[in-house]
């Protein structure tokens, strides 16, 4: 049961922040390299507590397809998507959003999973998934950086 984690400091305030990652638009831009798009659920704007959002996405030359849930959500620090259905055996992903500084943000991502497949799926970790999905997760939050930050810069100039 492989746990990723990250943090990345973003030059903008939470709520910007915290909107970013929740965004739908903004997670399939930052997700465009898989083709990942939302297909039913929640598929445009913000998701919100109780709603869910079905992926579908090229991962491995395999089309595949997920849906989430948002389980918990406090506005603007922290909310949980976890798996309804989908590939992995389950995961619980967590996005942390804390104040350090003027207009400055310290976003904590955890993502917590199993594989399916039993042993097979723990060979898969140690070989390649792991190894993927930390790099998947990490370009993601990079692109969200970027999207908030220049947003941000954009408020200010106004």
């Amino acid at each position: 049961m492989p746990v990723i984690r990250s943090e990345l400091v973003i030059d903008a305030p939470q709520q910007l922040c915290f909107d970013a990652a929740r965004s739908i638009d903004l997670h399939m831009e930052s997700t465009s390299q898989t083709g990942e798009k939302a297909i039913a659920g929640v598929t445009s704007g913000w998701i919100e507590l109780g709603e869910s959002v079905t992926w579908e996405a090229v991962h491995f030359g395999i089309k595949q397809r997920l849906t989430a849930k948002i389980t918990e959500m406090e506005s603007p620090r922290y909310f949980v998507d976890e798996m309804v259905s989908g590939a992995f055996k389950r995961f619980r992903h967590q996005h942390e959003f804390i104040p350090v500084g003027k207009n400055q943000t310290r976003m904590l991502d955890t993502f917590d999973y199993s594989s399916p497949l039993g042993f097979l799926g723990k060979m898969a970790d140690r070989l390649f998934l792991e190894a993927y999905m930390t790099r998947f997760l990490w370009e993601r939050n990079l692109y969200l950086k970027q999207a908030a930050e220049e947003q941000f810069g954009r408020m200010q100039e106004k």
